[in-house]
């Protein structure tokens, strides 16, 4: 049998006790399956526990705890560096693969289906100050400001920002402002315009959700993905109604921005 850890936050450590782990994470294969990610257990702590301070900036609730779970030996499960294309392998090979690297920090392993509880082993504290952020080896670098990158509401944030403001990104204008841009845009609109109208509505908080509704109509796909991307963050009525009306869009790259928006609970 494999052994993993799984880091999630500590409010879901009852529910996994009484019923495993949940598949809700999508993974990296073409097939953007669901499931969950973990890491071998090596000899070390820190490599083992490597991803929690990078997943702890993402405001995880009252900390992380670790959750061991075996595996068969010969259970499928793919293995990789991040956002990069994983392989499918054995659980078995996956542990291999990554014991035998000169570096493994920044590997993942994932799981394609639900854990039982059955395969839960255990279930423990774990250090909050274990592991890298950002990436791996970024002690040193200056950290990169863009809307991309940055987390909302992360500490230190709004500081950093104002020493190293990002040449690209800044205030969002207006919403008056943007709408003005998308009716100038025309009917039903220049999708390169539209576009580059939403990335800086995504920039906002909030904004008017009734206003840009009828892009969900718009025949160019990659106005309705960038629609899906503007708005997904909004604590506004009706957003979700409009995520799970573009989740059923005929285009694929239209569904995969609804399923890459859909916030996973445990990473």
């Amino acid at each position: 049998m494999a052994m993993f850890v799984h880091l999630t936050p500590a409010v879901n450590a009852a529910r996994i006790r009484r019923s495993g782990i949940r598949a809700v994470s999508h993974g990296r294969d073409v097939a953007r399956s669901r499931g969950l990610y973990c890491f071998p257990v090596l000899p070390s702590y820190t490599l083992t526990h490597q991803w929690l301070r990078e997943l702890a900036r993402h405001g995880r609730p009252r900390g992380l705890v670790a959750v061991h779970i075996r595996l068969p030996d010969d259970e499928p499960v793919t293995v990789g560096r991040y956002y990069r294309d994983p392989a499918t392998v054995t659980a078995a090979e996956a542990v291999r693969r990554v014991a035998a690297v000169t570096d493994p920090r920044g590997w993942e392993v994932f799981v394609p289906r639900t854990v039982t509880k059955r395969e839960v082993h255990r279930i423990r504290a774990v250090s909050q100050v274990t592991g890298w952020r950002y990436l791996p080896d970024a002690h040193g670098r200056p950290p990169c400001t863009c809307f991309g990158c940055r987390v909302r509401g992360e500490y230190g944030s709004q500081r950093l920002r104002q020493r190293r403001p990002h040449p690209l990104d800044g205030p969002a204008p207006a919403s008056s402002v943007l709408l003005r841009r998308i009716a100038a845009a025309g009917t039903p609109g220049d999708p390169a315009r539209l576009t580059e109208t939403l990335r800086l509505f995504g920039m906002r908080r909030r904004g008017p959700l009734d206003q840009l509704v009828h892009l969900a109509d718009h025949p160019a796909p990659e106005v309705r993905a960038a629609l899906v991307e503007a708005v997904f963050r909004w604590k506004a009525p009706g957003v979700g109604a409009l995520l799970q009306r573009l989740s059923q869009d005929p285009d694929a790259k239209v569904r995969e921005a609804v399923e890459w928006a859909t916030p996973d609970p445990q990473p």
